[in-house]
């Protein structure tokens, strides 16, 4: 029995290892994924008023700051009974356009590109973005051009790149100066040629991509998302839709109150992140996806024009209910494209510059719960407090916790197949790793479990004997 140990997965948010065993015959025996921090926000939260959860947990993360803080204000919306005015819905929807431009840039050009475009077995010193500026600099300054459009729309927004706060409880604190506007509808039509230059690169370029495509993390789950009623892409606001591995509806229209009925969540030995699964078939057989991919498989259509015809040359190629963890980039670059002609929608809205974005209230719910669609999928934040309105519990379901369990079979798959005990290359453990930046994951961002985890403690003598071992459950 031999154990290969990836000690950092590079390349993503946050940290993890990977290891995986090889029986007698250096065939792969298994493959975990372990999540080696833990962050603790929804315990050291409590007692603070909910009216800075937007700033706080918008702290979780440099790169999903937006993310967390409309998900925590829609939560705080909620237990302050109100709706928000028109023009703040639209303005918190622009901003999150704009975290999509620029969050799917970061993942598809600074993470993942070194592998697709230097290639899975370059050598790993120049594998990454440096290498990728030398080596193909006009790629790379796409890359760094459309990510910029997209942090400087959130800076024009909320006058910060990072961590704004510019979302607060009952809308924004600030309207959209004219200015503001014109300029990033000046600058849009250059971020969407840039956005259909990279996507059909990308398309040219799959045909080299064939066996990553047949192997990374191609086991059939369920997929999650948000719609519309119509059942339309939706990343601000919307209802949860599961659909089953054959693209049947398993349940539609749930509205975010009732998401417990739904999603439960288990916790692992081998990792402080929690596993969520879908209730109804228990776990781990409610195994699901979200994000870019698991979006597009559920919904009906995107919505605007050149993603919806996107859509449909996706399908035309892989199909209904697209499997392959590796078509995660490609939905990517696909939401790009819709966030942008959203973007542009938005700003053509006359409501969009009304002075009136924020109402007042008090505390008139003990509970509230927030939902949006991040980047890397489903964002919950569920809030519970006190008549003076302090926190006494919280509990985040965050878009890579959803993905545990499948990116868990991913690993194991992409090991299985392109691992060979006699004859271990660092390009085979590249694959393994990259089958993980896939899916984006922000482990900074999901480890966050409440209770006890479930833990193994295990002393191991030098030539691998079990000594002892403690459990908890």
């Amino acid at each position: 029995m031999k154990r290969i140990t990836i000690d950092h997965v590079t390349r993503i948010e946050g940290h993890a290892k990977i290891t995986i065993q090889l029986d007698d015959e250096g065939k792969v025996s298994n493959a975990q994924l372990h999540i080696t921090q833990l962050r603790g926000f929804e315990k050291f939260t409590e007692g603070r008023p909910y009216y800075e959860m937007p700033g706080i947990t918008s702290r979780i993360c440099g790169i999903c700051p937006v993310s967390h803080a409309l998900a925590s204000a829609k939560a705080c919306d909620a237990i302050m009974s109100l709706r928000i005015p028109p023009a703040a819905r639209k303005l918190r929807e622009l901003l999150h356009c704009a975290q999509f431009v620029q969050s799917h840039a970061l993942s598809y050009f600074y993470l993942s590109a070194p592998d697709l475009m230097l290639g899975m077995e370059a050598d790993p010193a120049v594998r990454n973005f440096i290498g990728l500026i030398e080596k193909q600099p006009e790629r790379a300054r796409d890359g760094i051009e459309l990510r910029k459009f997209g942090l400087q729309v959130i800076e024009g927004l909320a006058q910060e790149r990072v961590h704004a706060s510019w979302v607060v409880p009952g809308g924004v604190n600030a309207p959209l100066n004219p200015v503001v506007r014109d300029r990033i509808l000046a600058d849009l039509p250059g971020a969407m040629i840039i956005a259909e230059r990279t996507i059909g690169l990308f398309k040219k370029d799959l045909d080299t991509f064939s066996d990553e495509i047949a192997h990374f993390g191609t086991t059939p789950t369920m997929h999650c998302g948000t719609v519309d009623p119509k059942g339309g892409l939706r990343l601000y606001e919307g209802n949860l839709r599961f659909r089953d591995t054959e693209g049947k509806l398993v349940e539609d229209q749930i509205p975010v109150e009732d998401y417990e009925r739904y999603i439960g969540e288990a916790s692992l030995r081998e990792s402080y992140l929690k596993a969520p699964y879908f209730k109804p078939q228990g776990y781990p057989a409610g195994i699901y996806r979200v994000g870019a991919l698991a979006r597009i498989n559920v919904v009906d259509k995107c919505g605007t024009p050149e993603a919806n015809n996107e859509l449909e040359e996706f399908r035309e190629r892989f199909g209904r209910m697209a499997q392959s963890s590796f078509l995660y980039h490609y939905a990517r670059l696909i939401e790009i494209i819709y966030a942008l002609e959203r973007i542009h929608e938005l700003l053509d809205d006359p409501q969009i510059l009304n002075t009136h974005v924020r109402s007042h209230a008090d505390v008139n719910s003990l509970e509230g719960i927030g939902m949006i669609e991040a980047p890397r999928g489903t964002l919950i934040h569920h809030y519970k407090v006190n008549e003076d309105g302090a926190i006494t519990w919280a509990n985040l379901i965050v878009a890579t916790g959803h993905n545990n369990l499948a990116i868990g079979k991913s690993i194991q798959e992409v090991a299985e197949h392109y691992v060979i005990g006699d004859h271990i290359s660092e390009g085979m453990l590249n694959r393994v790793s990259a089958v993980v930046r896939a899916y984006d994951p922000c482990f900074s961002c999901s480890t966050h479990a409440t209770g006890m985890p479930a833990m193994r403690i295990q002393l191991v003598a030098a030539d691998g004997a079990i000594l002892d071992e403690l459990t908890t459950e």
